[in-house]
């Protein structure tokens, strides 16, 4: 009788998810509800959940919870530490849910409510948490090395060390990249600079809480730090009508990054449970609670969408970023559905924090269906808008011009009417001094969510909402930030150990100062790129963030293939080949794009010859003639790095294939690096807990 309840409930949850679906992907020339995004999100999830992951965690991986990890063969207190379960997934979901999953969904909407929907649905399903869930478990057996290594290990020298730097570049973009969002979004507004900021001391102080003053008292730990980010929130508001403590935290947006440089550098030093764990720790409470608070909001209101399921933008003249439909909204839309960064952090801090392998399938499958739902929720917030408050808010001054008057003008032209008046009020209500031309996504996402939480719970409260959620924004970027940054001093120092051992040493000091500054001094320049880029540095980096990373969970797939077949399990190889072969066709079709469109929105080489031509005739503007040199070698860069991910790419699938190959007729390959198996002594105590 259990056994056909449980079947007649999991029946019904199938059936109400594909009316869902059926009705986002269907409905046209009407608004429709977002209790249908919300209802399809929570039924594929649940059923990827239930039945997928677990059928791979048994079938594919065969995972052993008998089986010590390297948490526990190499505990040293500073990067491998057998760490709680519920720890371990805020740290890992707060380190993977950066600004992907709130801005790629925001940025996508031109294209409409519908395209980057499904894709986030059955992408995240399909490639994101499979990639998310294989990398972690492979880690794990490999004694926590990260991605780069492995593919050295196990795939051979040259598709190996293709995939050690190809990923360390692409990391290095992926970060700038959230350094960018999050200095646009603190760009002199004293109120959220403040918030952000206070959020460093508090992780610092929660560390030392729950590790000196009152160690293991992990729920005091959690109050004292969520309400202490509360009051960051509060704090801030006081701060911003402070005319004397406003001036300290209002600044350009060049000063901001200087500061988030220098935050990146002392997280990476650091041990892992001063800052970085905690801080990640709070995040996760304070980025589930809010967007669990938003889907409740969004359930008892039951807003509509106001942007169409399909704009004219689909066909690569969209105001805030040039491309078409295909393949653009796959590379702008990454985190939310397949991001290559997270299977660095699935083979960075958190397989060296876990404590049994039973967990992999909540951390690493479950922790991107939680992202993937982060990006649904996202997309509700921006496509609620007005559509031409949404254009007028993401479209850079470049493109509709400087003036509100001619902004409003260029957007009403496009079917989407808005006015001067009605962003001028929308900005006061939101306690800013404008809303124009604010790139990046975030301060969009912002609006969107305060707006639904105003008319949940008061609209007396707009500028406080607004100021949250663009804390909430910043929280979980700076958590990815700092995270990569120590995952980006992983991989390098295990790139340096394979010439000197002892800096192969991941808890060596004088390693650790010296990859931390290299990887640090790298981002650094692209988030400079970004930020003197008149344009606000979106065009030159998010399509670049976007192919580097789907590429590089291309590379992480490839990974797990070549593995795989290695292991006998060549009835399973299409569980990761599949998502593999989808990634490779568009990246590559996007890469080719980027470098040869003759279209200067679109290809990094025309826009740099267009943008010489016109320095050459003088008909640049000061301010952008005095910049155009670095952003012509900039896009000239980008397409140098595109060119290169591309060939790193294909070198590390051409070397899995021939692996592939070769061990299926019987010739030599790499043998697999698998770390012996050692039974746990932590099993009993980590089943009480």
């Amino acid at each position: 009788m259990n056994t056909l309840i449980r079947n007649f409930i999991w029946l019904t949850v199938a059936l109400l998810g594909a009316a869902a679906v059926g009705g986002i992907a269907l409905n046209r020339g009407e608004n429709i509800n977002t209790l249908w995004f919300v209802t399809a999100a929570v039924c594929v999830y649940a059923l990827a959940y239930r039945f997928y992951a677990a059928w791979i965690a048994a079938k594919v991986l065969v995972v052993d919870e008998t089986r010590a990890t390297p948490a526990e063969r190499f505990n040293n207190g500073h990067d491998f530490i057998p760490t709680n379960k519920w720890v371990v997934f805020g740290h890992h979901f707060a380190a993977i849910a950066g600004p992907g999953p709130l801005i790629g969904p925001t940025l996508a909407a031109q294209f409409g409510y519908l395209p980057g929907t499904l894709w986030i649905l059955f992408g995240a399903v399909l490639g994101g948490a499979v990639q998310d869930m294989t990398t972690l478990f492979f880690s794990m057996r490999r004694d926590g090395r990260s991605l780069g290594q492995m593919a050295r290990d196990e795939l051979g020298a040259i598709g190996g060390m293709a995939a050690l730097v190809g990923t360390l570049i692409i990391m290095v973009i992926l970060i700038a990249v959230l350094g960018l969002v999050v200095v646009n979004a603190m760009k002199h507004s004293p109120w959220a600079t403040f918030t952000v900021a206070m959020t460093i001391p508090v992780a610092i102080l929660v560390g030392l809480y729950m590790r000196d003053i009152r160690p293991g008292r992990v729920l005091e730990g959690s109050m004292l730090g969520v309400g202490l980010l509360l009051f960051a929130v509060v704090g801030g508001g006081w701060v911003d009508h402070n005319a004397t403590l406003s001036q300290w935290f209002d600044h350009e947006g060049l000063t901001l990054a200087w500061f988030v440089i220098g935050y990146g550098f002392i997280a990476a030093v650091l041990p892992v449970w001063l800052l970085l764990a905690p801080r990640d720790y709070l995040s996760t409470f304070m980025k589930l609670g809010t967007i669990f608070l938003l889907a409740i909001a969004i359930v008892v209101l039951s807003p509509s969408v106001k942007m169409p399921a399909m704009t004219q933008f689909v066909d690569g003249t969209g105001p805030i970023f040039g491309g078409a439909l295909f393949p653009f909204v796959f590379i702008t839309i990454a985190c939310g559905a397949v991001s290559g960064f997270h299977s660095l952090i699935a083979s960075g801090t958190t397989p060296k924090l876990l404590a049994n392998e039973r967990d992999i399938r909540m951390i690493g499958y479950g922790g991107m269906l939680l992202e993937s739902f982060v990006a649904i929720m996202a997309m509700i917030a921006a496509t609620v808008l007005d559509p031409g408050v949404f254009f007028a808010i993401n479209s850079p001054a470049g493109v509709v011009g400087k003036e509100a008057v001619d902004a409003v003008a260029k957007i009403s032209s496009w079917g989407f009417p808005v006015t001067v008046e009605q962003m001028s009020a929308l900005a006061q209500a939101m306690g800013e001094k404008t809303l124009f031309a604010r790139t990046g996504g975030a301060p969009s996402l912002a609006v969107g969510m305060a707006s639904i939480f105003g008319s949940a719970f008061g609209q007396g409260l707009l500028a406080m909402w607004y100021h949250f959620a663009i804390m909430f924004e910043a929280v979980f970027i700076l958590t990815t930030l700092d995270a990569g940054t120590r995952v980006g001093r992983f991989m390098l120092q295990d790139f340096l150990g394979n010439f000197s051992p002892k800096l192969g040493q991941t808890s060596w000091y004088p390693s650790v100062l010296l990859s931390s500054g290299v990887i640090v001094a790298a981002w650094g320049y692209f988030l400079y790129i970004g930020v003197i880029d008149p344009n606000g540095g979106v065009n030159i980096l998010w399509p670049l963030f976007g192919i580097s990373n789907q590429m590089l969970a291309a590379i992480a797939l490839s990974v797990g293939t070549g593995i795989l077949i290695k292991s006998g399990k060549l009835k399973y190889a299409w569980v990761t080949g599949l998502p593999l072969a989808w990634l490779a066709i568009v990246t590559t079709t996007a890469a080719y794009e980027k470098i040869f469109s003759a279209d200067v929105r679109v290809g990094f080489l025309s826009a740099a010859n267009d943008m010489a031509a016109k320095l050459a005739a003088g008909a640049l503007p000061p301010e952008k003639a005095a910049v155009a040199p670095q952003l012509i070698f900039n896009q000239q860069l980008d397409a140098v790095l595109t060119v290169f991910f591309v060939v790193v790419l294909w070198v590390v699938i051409g070397d899995m294939l021939s692996v592939a190959w070769r061990h299926l007729n019987g010739l030599a390959v790499p043998p697999l690096s698998e770390s012996p198996h050692e039974p746990s002594r932590l099993v009993e105590d980590w089943v009480r807990d």
